[in-house]
């Protein structure tokens, strides 16, 4: 068996095409797709001033539903760790 290297950028989801490969009609194939994992951009990074200018900071102080904002948060992150869905109920 002859092996083919092609190598394509995807540029519709879902679909690849492949053309001008030395088969002919009838000619039995085997196509192997590997994936290349996608390349992430970097985030931005807050500066410390940036941090304080955003108004992330103390978000929370005025919510009468929140008694514990450490505790929100702690759940929060706990959620987002196991992928489950997020409950609003953090009057504890």
């Amino acid at each position: 068996m002859e092996a083919i290297r092609v190598k394509q950028v995807v540029e519709e989801d879902g679909k690849v095409s492949i053309t001008d490969l030395p088969c002919q009609k009838g000619q039995a194939v085997e196509v192997i797709v590997l994936l290349e994992p996608l390349k992430i951009a970097p985030r931005n990074r807050l500066t410390v001033r940036q941090l304080r200018q955003s108004g992330l900071i103390g978000l929370w102080k005025d919510r009468d539903e929140i008694r514990d904002s450490s505790a929100y948060a702690r759940q929060l992150r706990e959620q987002a760790q196991k992928r489950g869905d997020i409950s609003y109920d953090f009057a504890g």
